[in-house]
């Protein structure tokens, strides 16, 4: 098969992070709303899809040679959709759900250290792009990405189905999504550090020369 062929697949693969995660969060909401399992079921699916297609999207432009500077700026771009919609979501089901308001402040903080991490990352690049610095992703981004999916399927998970199952099994459940979000925001901050760490030498040239 051609390149160009390839490259519509892998680029196609990543764009359907979009209505994959504008899916998960129209189903949970009518799930919430609706007490709808099949909803809750199927929004799982999806947020399963939009992990697969992360995986994936990468691995086959590497392996087709397709891999492009369009394809570098778009698959971060449509993890920042996904971060976006889904920890939203979810901490409005927290709330929705009346949930504890322990949880809800973690899952807070969880999600507007998400968005400033990227923020600033971004921003940390852009300086750096300016004189030619290499500003492609570090392993640790990847690996923040690669968790960020399933942790947010585990709190999904959670949150749909925990007034379901023996109370017995709740608390350790909730524990374990407790865990999850602290790690995850440890490793947001870890994150912020390193980026940071890695272009200030740029920042500090930016700012000298004005």
């Amino acid at each position: 098969m051609r390149p160009g062929f390839h490259s519509l697949v892998v680029n196609a693969l990543t764009f359907s992070r979009v209505p994959l995660i504008f899916g998960f969060m129209a189903c949970a909401v009518m799930a919430h709303r609706h007490g709808c399992v099949c909803c809750s079921v199927v929004a799982i699916v999806l947020m399963f899809l939009a992990g697969i297609s992360d995986l994936f999207d990468g691995h086959l432009a590497r392996r087709w040679r397709v891999v492009s500077t369009f394809g570098k700026l778009a698959d971060p771009l449509m993890d920042k959709v996904f971060f976006i919609v889904s920890f939203p979501t979810l901490l409005w089901l927290i709330g929705a759900q009346g949930e504890n308001r322990a949880h809800a402040i973690l899952m807070l903080a969880f999600t507007v250290l998400y968005m400033l991490r990227d923020q600033w990352v971004t921003f940390l690049r852009a300086v750096a792009s300016a004189y030619r610095a290499d500003v492609s992703a570090m392993w640790l981004g990847k690996v923040r990405t690669a968790l960020s999916f399933p942790a947010a399927g585990l709190i999904y998970l959670y949150l749909a189905f925990h007034s379901q199952i023996p109370a017995s099994w709740d608390e350790p459940f909730l524990l374990t999504v407790y865990l999850v979000e602290i790690f995850l925001i440890a490793l947001n901050v870890y994150s912020c550090i390193v980026y940071t760490k890695a272009y200030w030498p740029y920042m500090l040239k930016a700012i000298h020369s004005h």
